[in-house]
């Protein structure tokens, strides 16, 4: 299971990359790979306002559908569209080609709710006992 040094993550497991006051969004490689083959994505569409926690997107796979939260608030500014004909690249690059949306983030105070890689590394290997 790959964890990025450079995110913050959610225990829904979603995963933030912070620039600034902007947000690069996904699933983790543990969603991704719990899933199986990922078969459908429904993006949120840029201009939407997602709220911390609350629903985003969907993924469909083989094995499920599964919600995805927003790990901050804010409005999304780019959706990954690649992924609406190329959804398997969320099984081959959850954190680089496989990422959901940019969105600016609407209060930096949220992130106090994440988890750095050592807390989310720990949590996951909590579910496994």
């Amino acid at each position: 299971m790959t964890v990025p040094d450079n995110l913050l993550y959610t225990k829904d497991h979603e995963w933030a990359k912070l620039d600034g006051d902007r947000a690069t969004i996904g699933i983790t490689d543990f969603a991704q790979h719990s899933l199986g083959d990922i078969t459908f994505i429904d993006l949120p569409k840029p201009g939407a306002q997602v709220k911390q926690s609350a629903w985003c997107a969907t993924v469909e796979s083989v094995k499920a559908a599964s919600d995805v939260y927003a790990p901050l608030s804010g409005e999304v500014l780019k959706a990954n569209t690649e992924l609406t004909s190329h959804p398997e690249l969320v099984n081959k690059s959850a954190y680089e080609a496989g990422w959901f949306a940019v969105i600016k983030i609407a209060d930096l105070e949220e992130k106090k709710a994440l988890m750095n890689p050592v807390q989310y590394k720990e949590y996951v290997q909590g579910l496994s006992k």
